[in-house]
């Protein structure tokens, strides 16, 4: 009796004649029919409640406007964010986590310049109790000394070591040489402010600018939309305030000019961060853009990437991406070369620039990145979690379900003509400004370059 032994994967994909040819790609196809609501409670919150059965849970996005000029309030925000879920005036931290934990649930709190953000899922079953603990936190948060002490010490390490990285020193830099003193370049506020915060200080923050008129709460999971909601009008009514939540004043316009270089003696790599002014997700030429940019420099066969990375070997990650920011929207190029070709990376970043310009997406690229484009958004709304937080973003342009549902059909309908002008108009390389750190030394070659300061 003989045995027939398991053919190779190679086996199976060759013939006689040579390789079989791949099948086509099927239609990739966006959700449609999402049973939602979109409404505002009573105090003002807008909600936004999306029926996705796929699991037996629920995710919760909450989005508060968070902003301000004082030069303290990037350090306040941070330790209020710490201590957020570290006790209220009916549970402390361990009852938090514990009827959280019963649930299947965790609550987390984060900030930045534009937004305090709250995230958290929970069993679907258990939405009463995580909706409970919210409600609880968002109108009662305690920020006792000792808590805020101890989160205040650890926020003090993490920063002091977070100031040396590379990546940071970069990004503080290109914020500063974008808006100059601006609010939204306080994304990581000082060490030495952040010991001075006091815990009255973090009370009095909550009680001004935890805000509901304004804020937006996105849920999504195995539950009705219609009930969902009147369960977080009972559970949140209490969360009540005159004001309005503070957005983040517009940020000015991203202008062409010189790069800025920020010497790092010692440096082994060097740190792009280049940027140019884009348009938002509300602009007819934005599906236009964004086939543009993965085209340029937005997934792994991207040009940028084909050139500075497979072809030249300069760099091991390089990308371009959209960046949104209060009223607008900017361009970005991200990477790090090694120290010694910091000049022959720039040349090669402003050839991958003009190129696209003088010589947009052929029909074979159009395809790709539309097929990349529509399948990677489909696979990010795909689960609970993914899409919650594509709407949470979504939500602070105004924009909800209806958008989502609709865009793939509109990157669908993109020409070659519109990629092609959305290219001349945005990635000319008079558009772009930045700044490259890295060591002093390089300075005198990237100089011979032009349009480079220090």
């Amino acid at each position: 009796m003989s045995i027939t032994s398991h053919r190779s994967a190679e086996e199976i994909g060759r013939t006689e004649v040579g390789p079989r040819p791949l099948p086509p790609l099927g239609e990739q196809r966006a959700a449609t029919g999402l049973s939602h609501v979109d409404t505002t409670l009573t105090n003002g919150l807008r909600v936004i409640v999306v029926k996705q059965s796929a699991v037996p849970m629920v995710e919760l996005r909450l989005r508060i406007p968070f902003a301000d000029t004082d030069l303290m309030h990037a350090a306040k925000a941070e330790v209020l964010a710490s201590t957020f879920f570290s006790g209220t005036a009916k549970r402390d931290r361990v009852a938090i986590d514990t009827d959280l934990a019963l649930v299947g649930g965790e609550l987390d709190a984060s900030v930045d310049p534009e937004r305090l953000s709250i995230g958290g899922n929970a069993l679907a079953s258990g939405l009463d109790t995580l909706l409970d603990v919210l409600s609880d936190a968002l109108t009662s948060a305690s920020y006792v000394d000792e808590e805020v002490g101890r989160e205040k010490s650890r926020l003090v390490e993490r920063i002091a070591m977070a100031m040396s990285q590379p990546s940071v020193i970069a990004r503080r830099a290109l914020q500063k040489h974008r808006y100059g003193d601006h609010p939204a370049t306080r994304e990581m506020p000082e060490a030495e402010d952040v010991a001075k915060v006091t815990a009255d200080e973090v009370r009095a923050l909550h009680r001004d600018f935890v805000l509901p008129r304004g804020s937006v709460l996105v849920l999504v999971g195995d539950v009705e939309p219609d009930p969902a909601v009147a369960t977080l009008e009972s559970a949140l009514g209490g969360w009540q305030a005159d004001g309005t939540a503070t957005e983040l004043p517009e940020l000015p316009v991203v202008p062409g000019g010189d790069l800025l270089f920020v010497p790092r003696t010692g440096a082994v790599q060097s740190q792009f961060r280049l940027s140019a002014q884009a348009i938002t997700r509300t602009d007819a030429r934005y599906p236009a853009l964004q086939l543009a940019n993965l085209a340029f420099g937005g997934f792994f066969s991207s040009r940028l990437v084909e050139n500075i990375r497979e072809d030249k070997g300069y760099t091991y990650h390089a990308r371009s991406y959209l960046e949104f920011t209060p009223g607008g929207a900017t361009l970005l190029i991200d990477t790090d070369t090694a120290s010694e070709v910091t000049a022959n990376a720039l040349l090669e970043v402003r050839y991958e620039l003009a190129r696209i310009v003088l010589s947009p997406p052929s029909d074979t690229e159009v395809d790709t990145v539309r097929q990349y484009a529509i399948g990677q958004l489909l696979t990010a709304t795909a689960s609970q979690s993914g899409l919650a937080s594509q709407l949470i973003g979504l939500a602070s342009q105004g924009l909800g379900v209806e958008w989502l549902v609709s865009y793939p059909g509109r990157l669908q309908e993109v020409t070659a003509e519109q990629i092609a002008a959305a290219a001349r108009d945005f990635f000319a390389p008079v558009n772009w400004t930045g700044v490259i750190v890295g060591d002093s030394a390089q300075f005198e070659n990237v100089r011979l370059l032009g349009d480079v300061k220090q």
